[in-house]
């Protein structure tokens, strides 16, 4: 059994096993060294010590202007993009107690598609793509309270509320095809396109505008980490302690819709990065919302980080979307997880 740490104070208290704090020093370390290779690879090759030096300021001009201008705003993008989705799936699975909810299962990823394609077709060349973000973040919410409304019954129960939400997403992948079916083949490219999920293009204007987003959706996922895991122990046990478990699975569900509907409508609907980053993260820390959270974020962060290299390198000098990388891997594991569901 593994030694814990423990931290007593009038500020804060917890205990951790020492495995799992190593195991969150290893993926950090992972983290920052996928981050570097990152900025160092593409096009033109960069060495990591003049990236280093590009980072402080004090690199040559031209290592400093393909650093700031081209790839580190898209490797902050493809870093909160992933740790927003992973954080995200989290939440649900945390909320509904199923392994196989994420944002894109459950139908806030169809409900931010649906509203962004539909921007694309009817309303970009009118009001501007400034508006895209907004529309999706719109299509996200009122996905989820169509899903929360259509699953209440004297409450709601995390089966139904995973049922009603898989038929949603259906619905909304049918509003989705038939407009781009519908719409001009220019529009439909480029929706195709967002649907495939890419931080190509990335600014740091994306980058300031998400960033708010998750600077308060993650502080409130640590307020109610303690009532999460409650929570999950079952309604019963939770109500008997004194939890709302209908406000708490509302208020949840709506944080869930605050992490990914931002990340989506900047990078499009990159799947499965929300189902695959809690697994990975519940075998390397305690199974705590509270250790889970950062642990998942930073392994969706490599995930996304990783599905963007290979789009940037393995097909030059085509440029493909990090989302076919990331479906490539996510859908096997699907898979896979419904197998292990059987028994």
């Amino acid at each position: 059994m593994d030694k814990l740490l423990r931290v007593r104070n009038r500020f804060l208290s917890f205990s951790m096993p020492w495995g799992s704090i190593f195991a969150t020093f290893i993926t950090l370390c992972v983290f920052l060294l996928i981050s570097l290779i990152s900025l160092s690879l593409g096009e033109k090759f960069i060495p990591l010590v003049k990236v280093v030096s590009a980072l402080s300021g004090h690199g040559d001009s031209k290592v400093q202007l393909v650093i700031e201008t081209l790839r580190l705003p898209r490797v902050l993008m493809a870093v909160m993009v992933g740790a927003a989705l992973a954080s995200s799936g989290l939440v649900l699975q945390s909320m509904i107690r199923n392994p196989l909810a994420s944002p894109d299962i459950i139908g806030i990823t169809g409900g931010a598609s649906a509203a962004a394609v539909c921007f694309l077709s009817f309303f970009a060349s009118v009001i501007g793509l400034a508006w895209l973000p907004f529309f999706a973040i719109a299509g996200a919410l009122l996905s989820a309270l169509l899903i929360y409304g259509l699953a209440w019954n004297s409450g709601v129960t995390p089966m139904r509320l995973v049922l009603v939400g898989i038929g949603v997403s259906s619905a909304m992948g049918a509003v989705t095809t038939f407009v781009i079916a519908a719409s001009p083949l220019a529009t439909s490219i480029t929706a195709y396109i967002w649907l495939t999920g890419s931080v190509y293009g990335a600014s740091w204007a994306d980058v300031k505008a998400l960033l708010p987003w998750l600077c308060v959706s993650w502080p409130l996922a640590f307020y109610l980490a303690r009532r999460v895991n409650t929570q999950e122990l079952g309604d019963q046990i939770a109500t008997g302690l004194g939890v709302s478990v209908q406000t708490l699975r509302l208020a949840l569900l709506f944080l869930s819709v605050f992490m990914a509907a931002p990340a989506i409508a900047y990078a499009g609907a990159v799947g499965f990065v929300g189902l695959i980053a809690p697994h990975i993260a519940r075998r390397l820390v305690i199974r705590s919302f509270a250790f889970l959270l950062p642990m998942s974020a930073f392994v969706g962060a490599c995930l996304v980080m990783l599905a963007d290299l290979c789009g940037r390198l393995l097909f030059q000098p085509l440029d493909i979307p990090a989302g076919v990388f990331v479906s490539a891997i996510g859908a096997p594991f699907f898979i896979y997880l419904l197998y292990r569901q059987r028994f």
